[in-house]
This record gives structure tokens, sequence and C-alpha cells, in this order.
């Protein structure tokens, strides 16, 4: 079960646009350099302060894909806020699992569920369009560079 990565965003605060960058560097405990929750100035930054589910997430493509789809609109591989969109490995699988990307190590912890913030921010629909579908939370386990066509492949 080997997928790759197809993009890469961040944001330099909370709200504002993602921004594609060729690589990211991955910093244990701490999120990829560049971001807002990195720099602990994303949305959810205080509540609480320093949870390791706020270090990096991911979304597969096929789900923006479905998505956009199903209701008819235009998203980006960037709308849905997460951090590292990848194609042929099904990230709900991965909670409570390490996996490789690029240099780096991830540990799934949970799914990143859509909200009512993201909503504001993208699309009303994405609340119920996107429930079970939005991606993963995971921690740095051992940080890295990731780019665009890195593996994601899961730690034996």
């Amino acid at each position: 079960m080997n997928g790759k990565v197809i993009a890469i965003f961040i944001a330099p605060r909370g709200e504002a646009a993602m921004r594609s960058v060729s690589e990211a560097q991955l910093e244990e405990g701490r999120g990829i350099t560049g971001d807002r929750y990195y720099s602990g100035t994303g949305t959810f930054s205080e509540k609480p302060k320093a949870r390791p589910d706020q270090e990096i997430t991911l979304i597969e493509s096929e789900q923006i894909d479905l998505f956009n789809r199903l209701t008819g609109l235009g998203l980006d591989y960037g709308a849905p806020r997460r951090n590292v969109v990848t194609s042929g490995i099904g990230l709900n699988d991965l909670v409570g699992v390490r996996f490789e990307v690029g240099e780096a190590v991830l540990e799934g912890l949970r799914l990143c569920e859509p909200c009512a913030h993201l909503a504001s921010l993208v699309a009303k629909e994405v609340v119920a369009g996107m429930v079970h579908r939005a991606g993963l939370r995971a921690r740095i386990v051992s940080g890295g560079t990731i780019k665009p066509s890195d593996e994601v492949k899961v730690v034996v």
C-alpha cells in the first residue's frame, strides 16, 4: 500500500492563503518550517498549545476530486487547507500507523475532520461532503525534507 506526494502547501498564519511549495522541511515535534502551526500562528494554535496533531496534515487527492465531482465545485488541492496532498494510499488506514514520506517518518494520530471554520473559509459543502474523507492529522516522528513525487509508504 504505497502512495505518493502530489503537492505540499503551507500558510504563514491562520486564515492566510495556502501556498504551494516545491519542498518542505519537517521538524520532529514542531511541524513544517514556514507553516502557521510551526510558528504558533494557526487559528487553533492556542487550543491547546503544542498539540502533536497540529504538526502536519495530509489529504488524498482522490477525495478532493470526488468532492468536486459530487458538488460541482472546483476546489484546488490547497483549498481544504491540508499540508500534504497524496495519491494512491488510503490515509484513514494510517491512524495509529507509522509511515514514511520522503526522508521523514510520520505517525497517523486521528482523522482530520472538516469543521465550521473550514467551511467558512472554503465552502459550506465541505462539512457534510468531506466527513471521514478530509484527511489525516499526524505527528512527525523523524524530520527531514519532503517534496512532490516522494513515496508514501508504511514503515514495516
